[in-house]
């Protein structure tokens, strides 16, 4: 099996391309293909990964062209140049690094805080210009004054530590920090609008969303306390620029520091030309050190994924460590292989989708395996469907997905996974196991217990257990010069409901089928393909 090969379409550091080398991993390093959409669209079929910045954009089209891509890794934590949702339709893993340049994005809040308070900026440009003007720049000391952190999540939990240990009051609002974090970090945990009016200075540390956008709008600004002064060094966008201007004219607003705008590169923007407004252009990340660390961790991250399954800080799928990797993967190929049966057996609408995780797999990442699952089951509806897209396709589509774990059961098999699709005419289900040799088996279908190794083609059957069947159907094919390649039986009771999982080494024609379906015992015939 051929390398993995990987491309490098922005500035990376060479340690980090050393990385993909040493792992053997061939890369190629071509930093001026970031900013050549034409250029990188018509080589990117060659690769199987795509490390960027934040130069390069992956757009649908780029993406349409990347016939071979797994894996687009970002070097840094937004992916706001990267179309998530069409890389994730494609069953592209899209992977960022949040926490290589929190560390520097954290200090640079702080550091803006301080120039905010003290006016350093002006002050330089002033002394610099030959002018003495001790008495113009009165500052505030920052000891004492509180401290609003929206959004507090890794690098305004660093942000919240700094300022604690300069003496600031800290509060926060952050839906999804739970109280116990908050007492563990030494944060008072509040509401949007409580936070608003108690704030002496506001840094915002949220990822750009819809519910985000303009979080400090020209209402949110109106609630503020007078003389508030605000830190953006997250995203452009989460504060209107134009209401900004207007509450810092008007004096409500005493001061604002933005390494951030809405429109980057920012040639022009209101805040500029404020004399209480310091900007700089987006220096968050801009450090030595996290420029070496997001570029390295990324090169490890990719390389785990191509060569081992390992998923690190992926933005559309769930994490899968190395360990887990060689353990999950033939459980992945069972869910899906498993999921796929029942839904080629499927034709009326289905409503939901439940997987039960029996024995020592329970204790398992069983998202990735309820994703396989959901893949195999809803492939044979929608073709271009994916492990990375499954689980939002089926949302999108109203499919109710169940997930159950049981640590132990009543099976003879250390491992068990039992998938029922419900659809709109009958439920359908059977379960499988893997066993030592890696290969995943059915074990079970419809409540009969069967032993069945997976085959390219196969034929299901459901019959009456009585004489003749085997002999007549073994006839059809071998006069239709199918051959037999492993044959597999169940069934209830003794002249009760059977079945025969049946793997043949070709496809099994139409003409053929219904010559099957008329044997009188059969009272179902489907062909499958795995």
């Amino acid at each position: 099996m051929p390398a993995p090969k990987v491309l490098i379409s922005d500035a990376l550091s060479e340690a980090a391309i050393q990385i993909f080398r040493d792992r053997g991993i061939d890369v190629d390093f071509r930093p001026e293909l970031g900013k050549d959409k034409e250029a990188l669209a018509a080589v990117i079929g060659l690769y199987d990964g795509l490390a960027i910045r934040s130069a390069t954009k992956v757009t649908p089209k780029i993406l349409a062209e990347a016939t071979r891509l797994r894996v687009v890794g970002r070097a840094g934590i937004g992916v706001d140049n990267v179309d998530v949702p069409a890389a994730t339709a494609k069953g592209v893993i899209v992977m960022n690094t949040p926490f290589g340049n929190s560390i520097t994005t954290a200090e640079h809040a702080i550091a803006m805080m301080f120039a905010l308070a003290r006016q350093i900026p002006q002050a330089d440009a002033s002394t610099q210009g030959g002018k003495w003007e001790k008495n113009r720049f009165m500052g505030v000391e920052l000891t004492g004054k509180t401290l609003g952190v929206i959004g507090c999540g890794n690098i305004g939990a660093i942000v919240a530590d700094r300022a604690i240990g300069l003496k600031l009051k800290v509060i926060a609002y952050d839906p999804f920090l739970s109280p116990e974090r908050a007492r563990e970090i030494g944060v008072e945990k509040v509401e949007l609008d409580g936070l608003l009016a108690r704030a002496d200075i506001i840094t915002l540390h949220v990822p750009m969303t819809e519910k985000t956008r303009n979080i400090l709008s020209a209402e949110a600004l109106a609630r503020t306390k007078p003389g508030v002064r605000i830190v953006n060094c997250a995203r452009g966008g989460l504060v209107d620029e134009v209401s900004l201007r207007a509450a810092l004219d008007a004096g409500h607003v005493a001061g604002a520091a933005f390494d951030v705008f809405v429109e980057e590169p920012a040639r022009e923007n209101p805040l500029f030309g404020h004399p209480n407004v310091i900007c700089t252009p987006h220096l968050g990340a801009s450090t030595n050190e996290a420029q070496e660390n997001v570029a390295l961790q990324v090169a490890e991250q990719m390389s785990d994924y191509l060569l081992s399954g390992a998923i690190t800080n992926a933005i559309n799928f769930p994490s899968i460590s190395a360990e887990e990797a060689p353990r999950l993967r033939p459980f992945v190929s069972l869910a899906d292989k498993l999921g796929s049966f029942l839904g080629q057996l499927t034709d009326a609408p289905i409503k939901g989708i439940r997987i039960t995780y029996e024995g020592e797999v329970a204790g398992m990442n069983t998202r990735a395996l309820t994703s396989a699952a959901v893949t195999g089951v809803l492939r044979p509806f929608l073709a271009e469907i994916n492990m990375v897209s499954a689980p939002a396709i089926a949302r999108e589509r109203g499919i109710v997905i169940d997930e159950v774990k049981r640590a132990g059961g009543d099976s003879d098999f250390e491992s068990v996974v039992r998938i029922t699709v419900e659809a709109e005419d009958m439920p359908r289900d059977a379960a499988g196991t893997v066993f030592h040799d890696g290969k995943p088996r059915v074990i079970e279908i419809r409540g009969i217990d069967i032993d069945a190794a997976f085959a390219p083609h196969m034929l299901y059957v459901r019959n009456h257990d009585k004489p003749g069947f085997i002999g007549r159907f073994g006839s059809l094919l071998g006069e239709a010069g199918v051959n037999i390649a492993t044959f597999n039986l169940g069934r209830e009771t003794e002249g009760g409901n059977a079945i025969a999982f049946v793997a043949v080494d070709g496809p099994v024609g139409p003409d053929v089928l219904d010559q099957i379906s008329a044997i009188p015992q059969v009272k179902r015939v489907r062909a499958v393909s795995f």
